[in-house]
């Protein structure tokens, strides 16, 4: 008869027991990562809590209003130097682009035999022509002497004064064609019609040159101009005499100038007046064909409120923009005198100096939002 072991009901409740512990133990970890979640949690409404932006203060400043144009550079003087009456082709091109040239001296030659030789057969026409003239002339006039004894008829006396006559026109016309064979002779050797610089070589030797067609360019740089365009409500800005503060794109140099000339009439298709400045450069520095920017001022200078332009939303003449009192931003719509190089500038009723604006943070902002400012340095 065997003996009951008494560690079976020991080992029975073991489970139970390692079971209910690990129960409590979950239990106690949920319970704990609950209590660290709620203590994260932020309990604050997010509408009152002060919103950090970045503000600057309205400066006092002096605003005039301005004009700017866009204008191209031109020479004073600008020839395309090509045959104007004969088809040739190309013999000799002396020069290159920045060359120095005087009036008279020769840039390029094309081959003209023909030319030359068409000139000489005409040349030679001509006397002929003229010698026979003087000779039905003088026989005109001795013809003419027996018609008063009656040894000849008047009909023939007509006769010869007609052939006089029309070998006279012929002599005439010949010397036409010669002239006109001499342009041509002279149209192959093409001179600078002025001092300046050779700008641009279209051709060189070997190539055909028909009239028109031009083989240099040479230009004056001696003294430029400025040329622009404005809308026609500006008619009034570019008078004959206003000051603009001229700036070249290619030197990087800034320039004063006085508009010299403007169109009586505006353009019949861009509704633009024309307007000229000239600038005497006698050391060739300006480059022509190059961009110029034209700064033209309007009015008289006025007191203003001046404020970083990225501190406000403009939209036509109105900017958008929020102002800070006692830690409150408030939106405020003002009027806009103007923007010049990255400022603002508004009226000093509409915006008082030392007001606090805010630059930076204007996206999240509400009308009446509290802020936590950080004040910005200006230079």
């Amino acid at each position: 008869m065997s003996t009951p072991s008494l560690s079976a009901p020991s080992s029975r409740l073991r489970v139970p027991l390692f079971l209910g512990l690990v129960v409590c133990l979950l239990i106690g970890l949920l319970a704990l990562l609950q209590a660290r979640a709620r203590s994260n949690t932020n309990q604050v409404a997010l509408d009152s809590t002060p919103k950090g932006v970045t503000v600057t203060k309205a400066v006092r400043a002096t605003y005039r209003p301005s004009r700017r144009y866009v204008g191209t550079v031109a020479p004073w003087l600008e020839a395309r130097i090509g045959p104007q009456m004969t088809s040739a082709y190309v013999d000799t091109v002396l020069l290159r682009p920045g060359v120095y040239v005087k009036r008279g001296q020769v840039l390029a030659t094309l081959d003209c035999r023909n030319a030359s030789e068409q000139s000489k057969a005409l040349a030679m026409q001509a006397r002929a022509l003229h010698a026979t003239q003087e000779a039905l002339a003088k026989e005109t006039g001795r013809v003419s002497g027996l018609l008063e004894g009656g040894y000849v008829s008047p009909n023939e006396v007509d006769r010869r004064v007609a052939d006089s006559a029309s070998k006279q026109a012929e002599l005439l016309a010949a010397n036409a064609r010669l002239a006109r064979a001499s342009l041509e002779v002279d149209d192959c050797v093409l001179r600078a019609p002025f001092d300046g610089e050779v700008a641009e070589r279209f051709l060189d030797p070997g190539a055909f040159a028909r009239p028109g067609a031009p083989i240099l360019s040479v230009v004056d740089r001696e003294q430029v101009r400025i040329l622009i365009d404005v809308p026609e409500t500006d008619f009034a800005v570019v008078e004959v005499g206003a000051e603009a503060k001229v700036r070249f794109l290619a030197l990087g140099t800034e320039l004063v100038g006085k508009i010299a000339r403007r169109a009586p009439t505006a353009d019949s298709v861009t509704r633009t007046i024309h307007a000229e400045i000239d600038l005497l450069d006698a050391q060739r520095k300006i480059p022509v064909g190059t961009t110029a920017e034209l700064t033209l001022h309007v009015g008289q200078p006025v007191p203003a409120s001046e404020l970083p332009i990225r501190a406000a939303a403009v939209r036509g003449e109105q900017a958008t923009l929020f102002v800070v009192s006692d830690d409150i931003a408030r939106k405020r719509k003002v009027p806009v005198l103007g923007e010049v190089t990255g400022s603002l500038f508004l009226p000093l009723d509409a915006l008082p100096p030392e007001t606090l604006v805010v630059v930076e943070g204007r996206a999240l902002l509400s009308d009446g939002d509290r802020v936590l400012t950080k004040q910005e340095s200006r230079p």
